[in-house]
């Protein structure tokens, strides 16, 4: 019997830790997930990704029990160049055909200052490697139409040849055509 009514006490704790924690779903129209690379040692190429899904539970009551879970359609990248985006596409880079996802899932939220931290791990070409994020998060915002939104920042760097991505080309002067450190700018609106 006391063990009966000391796995119902767990059950009752966990139910209520998730009741906390609500599902959220990506708006991609109000959204982009942004990069920047150097180029050429003199300058650096913007772009994007235009096709995402995401699974967000937030934890009103304790943000660093929220999770994330996002998948990123490498096909949709969009660097406002043809040429150069159907060369990411190839094999030389993202391998669309074989890698069709970019997949990152949080394994950690921690308070940082006025922000937070999001740890999670990193997929790209079937390799995953750590990421760290530093995040902001808006207070919820009803709409005129009836839903609950949010607004997140991320921001943080990689290095690409660490997701196999290691196409270059040697500069006469030095240097490579593109660079190894990726920024990555992320806004996120974000709805219950």
């Amino acid at each position: 019997m006391q063990r009966a009514a000391s796995m119902l006490s767990v059950l009752l704790l966990s139910a209520l830790a998730h009741a906390d924690a609500a599902e959220w779903k990506l708006d991609t129209s109000h959204s982009k997930i942004g990069f920047k690379v150097p180029h050429l040692v003199v300058s650096s190429v913007e772009g994007r990704f235009k096709e995402a899904t995401a699974s967000i539970k937030l934890n009103e009551a304790d943000l660093t029990k929220s999770s994330a879970a996002v998948e990123i359609s490498a096909a949709s990248i969009d660097t406002a160049d043809q040429k150069r985006d159907d060369h990411l596409r190839s094999p030389d880079f993202f391998d669309v055909k074989k890698y069709p996802k970019l997949k990152f899932k949080s394994t950690k939220v921690s308070k940082s200052g006025a922000g937070y931290k999001l740890s999670g791990d990193l997929t790209i070409r079937d390799v995953t490697r750590p990421l760290t994020l530093d995040a902001t998060l808006s207070a919820p915002v009803k709409t005129p139409f009836g839903t609950t939104v949010r607004g997140a920042k991320l921001s943080g760097k990689l290095n690409r040849s660490d997701f196999g991505l290691k196409w270059n080309k040697a500069l006469e002067a030095g240097g490579v055509v593109v660079g190894e450190e990726v920024t990555l700018d992320i806004q996120a609106e974000v709805m219950k």
